[in-house]
This record gives C-alpha cells, structure tokens and sequence, in this order.
C-alpha cells in the first residue's frame, strides 16, 4: 500500500463546534486532491454515522479518494467504505479483517515500540504512530512519543507509517524526513482566515 503524504481526518466533533458542514469540508479536501480521508465519530450512534458516511460518499463521488472509517469494521461493511482504523482498544487487526474482507484497508493506532512490534506482525496494511506532538483532540491522549518516537518506529516495521497527533503545516516536514510515510492531521485542517482546501493544497505542497 502506497499513502498519501496527507491523511485528513473529519472528527464529527470538531466539525459540529465549527461553522462548516462535513459535505462542504469533504468537497474543499476533495478539490484540493486528497486521495484518502479518514471520518472518526466516537459518540455517535450507528445511524448517525451511516448518514455521515453517505454524505462523505457524495461529497466525494468524482474523485479516486479512498474513504476509511474509524473504530467501526461492521459499517465499514453497510457504508461501502474503502477501510476502518482501529485503535488499541477496539478490535485487532485481525479480527477487523475479518470483518471487512481482504479487499479493504485495515489500519491500526500505535503508541509505543512494542506495539509497533506487534503491529508489524499482524495484518494491518499500515501502522499510525503517535501522538508525536502536543495534540488536543482527544481528551486522555497518550504519552508523547516525539520524532524520535517517529524514527523508532520507522525502525521497527516496513509498512507504510502514518504520524499522528499535534501536526501542523509548521513540523509536517520534519516528521515525514523522520522516516513517516504521511501525517494525519486534524484540527489543523482548520485555519481562521483560510479554508479547508487552501490549507490542504498547502500541506501537499510542503510535503511533496
């Protein structure tokens, strides 16, 4: 599996507190060329998210950009998404596979060596590592593992890596020259003078 260097994810959240629309913010990140994006509700109800997953659907129709959900492998599978990411709390790799098939994506979150380690061996087709910096979207984040965490990580597997957590279009570059295939970012999605799609478009061309 190849990635993107920029790996956007939607909190249903974060996108509430703010006066956007998910179809509006899926339409600016599809026009500035994402190729993969991520929807994380973890509050909402199963139909709440299968209404969200349809409205990302749409938003994203014309376009070849892979949509992955998080937590959820049994609407990944109602939704006809192209994934699901786990975390370490929720289903294994390998039970995740099997309930969204071989043909689909599974990812999994890591926060120390060893479980990048174990992560390696199992069947995921790639391993998120973090938080690496500072980051206030969850409400008990673990420990930060910083670019060292990042180059270790790098160390210990050859699946693609995703960073996480804390970064911004300012210390993007210096994590992907950590040895990171792409960053997922967040709130950073959200600038106040400038939209989704420019900061989008100004994330990829940093990276490049």
């Amino acid at each position: 599996m190849i990635l993107p260097h920029l790996y956007p994810i939607l909190d249903a959240e974060l996108i509430a507190a703010r006066s956007i629309t998910l179809a509006a913010v899926a339409s600016e990140l599809r026009a500035a060329g994402v190729t993969l994006l991520q929807y994380r509700d973890k509050n909402g109800s199963p139909q709440e998210i299968l209404r969200a997953t349809a409205i990302l659907r749409e938003a994203i129709s014309s376009s070849d950009c892979r949509l992955i959900l998080n937590d959820r492998a049994d609407l990944v599978v109602l939704a006809n998404f192209d994934g699901v990411h786990v975390g370490q709390g929720d289903l294994t790799p390998e039970d995740a596979r099997r309930v969204v098939g071989l043909d689909r994506i599974v990812g999994v979150s890591t926060h120390t060596d060893e479980q990048v380690r174990i992560a390696d061996q199992s069947c995921a087709d790639y391993i998120a590592i973090g938080p690496v910096f500072v980051t206030g979207t969850k409400l008990n984040p673990d420990p930060v593992v910083g670019i060292e965490g990042v180059r270790r990580a790098r160390a210990l597997t050859s699946k693609p890596l995703v960073a996480i957590g804390g970064i911004t279009r300012a210390n993007a570059r210096s994590v992907i020259d950590a040895g990171a295939d792409s960053v997922a970012v967040i709130s950073a999605l959200f600038a106040p003078t400038e939209s989704p799609q420019q900061v989008a478009r100004d994330f990829r061309a940093r990276l490049r």
